[in-house]
């Protein structure tokens, strides 16, 4: 071999490269070091240019920064990242590096529609996460909800639909939930809870509320001042109410029958229809 010379030029030319990109990965890590290089600012913006609500510099302060490893060229982005998404009202995050020393955080927040079982707040979205409630209903009481798991987009289509189909008669829902055995009730705004059962078709729970809608005037007015209290509507031809103080016309020409219910209540009176 060290007679060969072609083969002493190759080695030499192959220790001289090792040589040369150690030391130049040496002076990179050097100079990446330089306190020039520490992270100064961490700048968080909003996804979509809209004002921040909920995320603010104390909330990063106090439960990101401290958590943040390296500098400009060490930080591992994904592991920002995924601390900027354990943040409360955060619901995705993005990260990029910005010359020399700084990080650019953009951040979508969560837009809460109302509660979600117990302690928990539902998203526009569909999205269930925990959060602060007492941020969530600064500007007005949310709606609740609640359900098996998984089924939060489920609920929250139904809320919509359930929404449009009561606007007829001017009701609002403000409660739904979905029972283990997939029933829905919903409770309005006046007060009514109202059973809608399980659904046999696309189109049961829909049929169910447009024939409570159809009859709500009538029910009101043959009530007098009497509030509905619950109606149920998982009966095939009719439906069952009962009402506090419930007054009926003495000339009503539709008969109602009392349920067993009313035999043993004094102040609530249940009728079926």
């Amino acid at each position: 071999m060290w007679h060969d010379v072609r083969a002493l030029n190759a080695t030499a030319s192959t220790l001289l490269a090792a040589t040369l990109l150690a030391s130049i990965a040496s002076g990179v890590w050097w100079l990446s070091q330089r306190p020039m290089f520490t992270l100064r600012a961490v700048t968080v913006e909003s996804l979509y240019g809209m004002d921040l609500r909920h995320v603010n510099e104390l909330t990063v302060r106090n439960s990101v920064l401290g958590k943040i490893r390296g500098n400009f060229f060490t930080t591992d982005l994904e592991q920002v990242r995924s601390t900027f998404e354990a943040v409360p009202w955060v619901r995705r995050a993005t990260v990029r590096r910005e010359w020399p020393n700084q990080l650019i955080v953009e951040v979508e927040e969560h837009e809460a529609l109302g509660t979600w079982g117990e302690g928990r707040l539902l998203s526009v979205k569909g999205d269930v996460f925990t959060a602060n409630l007492a941020e969530a209903d600064d500007d007005h009481a949310l709606p609740a909800f609640s359900g098996p798991a998984g089924s939060e987009k489920e609920v929250l289509a139904r809320f919509a639909e359930l929404r449009a189909w009561f606007a007829p008669v001017k009701l609002v829902p403000q409660e739904l939930s979905l029972s283990s055995r997939y029933a829905w009730t919903v409770k309005l705004d006046n007060g009514m809870s109202v059973e809608l059962g399980r659904e046999k078709d696309k189109n049961t729970v829909k049929a169910r509320v447009q024939r409570l809608v159809g009859v709500y005037p009538q029910l009101v007015a043959r009530l007098q001042e009497g509030r509905i209290d619950t109606i149920d509507m998982r009966y095939s031809n009719g439906l069952a109410l009962s009402s506090a103080a419930l007054t009926v016309p003495a000339d009503a020409t539709k008969p109602v029958k009392p349920s067993k219910k009313n035999k043993t209540t004094t102040n609530k009176t249940t009728k079926q229809i």
